[in-house]
């Protein structure tokens, strides 16, 4: 979900029961008013993972997952999907799916504060798209694209783009890989390997091109969303679960976790520390966001 630049509307994108946006007006007291009716002739997409307006408020951009091959079901294309958004009503827009949509599984955007840059991880394919962007819609194809991995050519089941954010100032972009498969060992089940940390990225100022400065790593698995600060001095990072993993001779237990960044000058994150936070059961720790209070 996201609230409109002008803080008068909440968008809230669904894949269930079937693929929308639903709009509710925000009232002067803050309070949830009414629901939005829309067109229903739109076409959501496959699989909305997220929806975002753009900074003007004139549009509305659904994350399109799409789904990747699954036994003998085939893959199912992603997008980005453009609405123009007036009076908190839909209207149709333009499709953005290179190749098709075929290998564009893009997850989440984030865009530049004050360039018409957007910025799209890419969940299936561990990817960083740079696309331009105008009032006439997301340019058809990235200017730029960049793997997320430390390895790129070492891509282990279940490792998986994340989260994205642009720094408050304009000059970095940050994207989580996450990663949670395990395996049998003797009686217990051990994290199987891939990367889990933060891909930091320097944002050249006049072409908007990422350039890789960093991988941090949060010694913690599966980061489903971080976030900065509205200041830009912290990012902290929240996994989702508890894993345990071979270290030696022993299996250690790694609980859930917030991981906390200092944020340097050039964008580079050092680690502070990490707060534990217990997950019993099924719990997940499932979505984190940090707000700045007057």
């Amino acid at each position: 979900m996201c609230v409109d630049p002008s803080g008068s509307y909440i968008l809230n994108g669904h894949n269930f029961p079937t693929s929308g946006i639903t709009v509710h007006r925000i009232k002067a007291n803050g309070e949830i008013g009414d629901h939005v009716e829309q067109a229903t002739t739109l076409d959501y997409g496959i699989y909305p993972h997220q929806v975002m307006v753009t900074p003007s408020g004139r549009t509305a951009v659904i994350i399109d997952r799409g789904n990747k091959t699954q036994g003998d079901k085939p893959e199912e294309p992603g997008a980005l999907r453009t609405f123009g958004f007036e009076d908190g009503r839909l209207s149709a827009g333009g499709v953005v799916a290179p190749q098709g949509g075929y290998g564009f599984g893009p997850r989440h955007i984030a865009f530049h504060p004050s360039k018409p840059w957007l910025y799209a991880s890419d969940e299936r394919t561990n990817r960083l798209y740079m696309f331009r962007y105008s009032g006439s819609g997301i340019e058809a194809a990235p200017a730029f694209t960049c793997p997320t991995l430390r390895q790129p050519e070492v891509v282990r089941p279940r490792q998986l783009g994340g989260p994205i954010h642009v720094h408050p100032a304009g000059h970095c972009v940050y994207v989580a890989n996450r990663a949670d498969h395990t395996v049998a060992d003797g009686d217990s089940k051990v994290f199987a390997g891939g990367e889990n940390n933060i891909a930091v990225y320097r944002i050249d100022p006049a072409t908007g091109e990422p350039t890789l400065l960093q991988h941090a790593d949060t010694e913690s698995f599966h980061i489903r969303t971080f976030a900065c600060d509205p200041s830009g001095r912290l990012l902290v990072t929240a996994s989702i679960k508890a894993l345990d993993e071979r270290h030696g001779d022993e299996i250690r237990h790694v609980p859930a976790a917030l991981s906390v960044f200092r944020i340097a000058a050039d964008g580079r994150l050092e680690l502070c520390r990490k707060y534990d936070v217990e997950t019993s059961g099924s719990q997940l720790q499932y979505w984190m966001g940090m707000v700045g209070l007057d």
